[in-house]
């Protein structure tokens, strides 16, 4: 056995790297998706890890985005460019931090309800950033 196999927790066995469907629930509704990890042939015991896990938590936070009725990364992608805004700023004048928007983006991480109302009003009516522009340098001002 090389360094890089795993033994099944249950039975001891030697594991299988191999992608298999896999089914996340949230609130009663679910996501099946091909999830690559290390997998017993005789018990049907896996072991993730590393990008294996990150894969699972990204299609967890896009089946709670679906369910939540929050924007998916890639809407949130699309609205920001059309903006016109780089992630750092988007993340300055909407809300969430420098690297917020890249973990949107990402997957990495749920924008809140109110992240996702701002996006959806700017994505309607552009013209609102600039509400925000102003209402962020009055406030450096004001400190």
């Amino acid at each position: 056995m090389n360094k890089d196999q795993f033994l099944c927790p249950n039975d001891g066995t030697p594991m299988r790297r191999d992608i298999r469907p896999v089914t996340l629930t949230y609130k009663g509704e679910s996501i099946t998706f091909d999830l690559a990890g290390w997998y017993c042939d005789k018990c049907g015991e896996s072991v993730h890890v590393g990008r294996d896990l990150k894969d699972s938590d990204r299609m967890l936070n896009r089946l709670k985005t679906r369910v939540e009725g929050l924007l998916p990364p890639e809407e949130i992608r699309s609205i920001r460019r059309k903006l016109g805004l780089s992630q750092a700023e988007a993340g300055e004048l909407v809300g969430g931090g420098p690297r917020a928007f890249q973990k949107y983006e990402a997957g990495d991480l749920l924008p809140s309800r109110a992240i996702s109302s701002t996006l959806t009003l700017l994505n309607r009516d552009p013209g609102g950033l600039e509400i925000l522009k102003t209402a962020r340098m009055r406030l450096r001002h004001a400190s």
